[in-house]
């Protein structure tokens, strides 16, 4: 490896998703392709070296598709750059990595940087790296996340954080966007636009994690009063879905049912509906070509303003973006 050159240590975990691993390295790689042919820094860039976190050198992907890492962590005798844990896979329900989590702790303060991709954030929360950190994941896990490592200020919103030199990314495609942040942090804007050019992806993804999960957990829900009156009330989303009208419904005391829904579904019953206004709102954005105005009329939401106005704020974008980003490919 040239001295100028930065080691980048990807360690990918049994059954996580190629693309936590693919993404990053395509990152780096195109980095130092680009700089080997720039006079003035042909010895810049990046070494990307695969680790293993085990005794094993060859590791099953989500896929199917077999990886082959060179070296095991415990065998890594040069100093890194920057880690990075890609996913956690199958070692997401399994606590058995106590080794390698207690090398993570050593080899930490030997770091420049550390970061983790997707559930990868679980194994450095178990290494004690995230303690009163700032730190993102999936989406889907920010709560079992959470309930996990309550010690961890946890945010699913945006794509990847930064807390000091720990670092970590949403799901899956997120270690791109982290990469291209790293390189960006390395190199400079222009390297890393030109790199997502080549790339045909953002230099920076619009928009939050937020966009992607479901506001509402309707499996979660299903035998609670939300789930018994949710089929009704998408039917009747237009209307006057007050407290008083919910619980004439449910035939309960306007008080009663306001009491039960809040303990059953930890929403107040006016939350619940503007949650399920919005979801049902995404799905028209997203499948049919109603004006956003319809959408608006038909799923509750007053007029145009007050439907960007109440998208922003659960899902950081307007009703037009979240169309434009989210519409099904059948249309054109």
């Amino acid at each position: 490896m040239s001295a100028s050159k930065k080691l980048v240590v990807i360690v990918p975990m049994e059954g996580t998703s190629l693309l936590d691993i693919a993404g990053p390295c395509d990152v780096f790689a195109q980095a130092t392709k680009i700089l080997r042919n720039d006079p003035q820094q042909p010895e810049e860039g990046y070494e990307i070296l695969l680790a293993s976190p085990g005794e094993g050198h060859h590791l099953k992907t989500q896929s199917g598709v077999e990886v082959v890492c060179p070296v095991t962590v415990a065998e890594l005798d040069r100093p890194i750059d920057t880690l990075l844990i890609a996913g956690l896979g199958t070692e997401f329900f399994e606590y058995n990595r106590h080794d390698f989590y207690k090398w993570l702790k050593e080899v930490y303060p030997r770091l420049r940087r550390i970061g983790s991709v997707c559930i990868g954030a679980y194994a450095l929360a178990r290494a004690g790296l995230l303690n009163g950190r700032r730190a993102t994941t999936h989406w889907q896990y920010s709560q079992d996340f959470q309930e996990q490592h309550p010690d961890v200020q946890v945010d699913t919103n945006p794509f990847y954080t930064r807390d000091g030199n720990v670092y970590t990314s949403g799901g899956l495609a997120s270690g791109i966007d982290l990469a291209l942040a790293l390189l960006e942090e390395d190199y400079g804007r222009d390297l890393a636009a030109l790199v997502a050019k080549k790339m045909v992806i953002y230099l920076r993804k619009p928009g939050y994690q937020t966009q992607f999960g479901d506001l509402l957990d309707h499996h979660q829900l299903a035998n609670t009063l939300a789930g018994k009156l949710r089929p009704w009330m998408v039917q009747t989303l237009h209307e006057d879905l007050s407290v008083e009208r919910l619980a004439a419904h449910a035939n309960m005391s306007p008080r009663n049912f306001a009491r039960v829904f809040l303990k059953e579904c930890g929403l107040t019953p006016a939350k619940f509906v503007e949650k399920l206004r919005v979801e049902t709102a995404r799905k028209y954005l997203e499948e049919s070509d109603l004006s956003i105005e319809q959408i608006a009329e038909k799923c509750g939401l007053g007029g145009m303003v007050s439907m960007r106005r109440v998208f922003l704020r659960h899902l950081s974008v307007s009703p037009s973006d979240y169309r434009r980003n989210f519409r099904t490919s059948l249309h054109h």
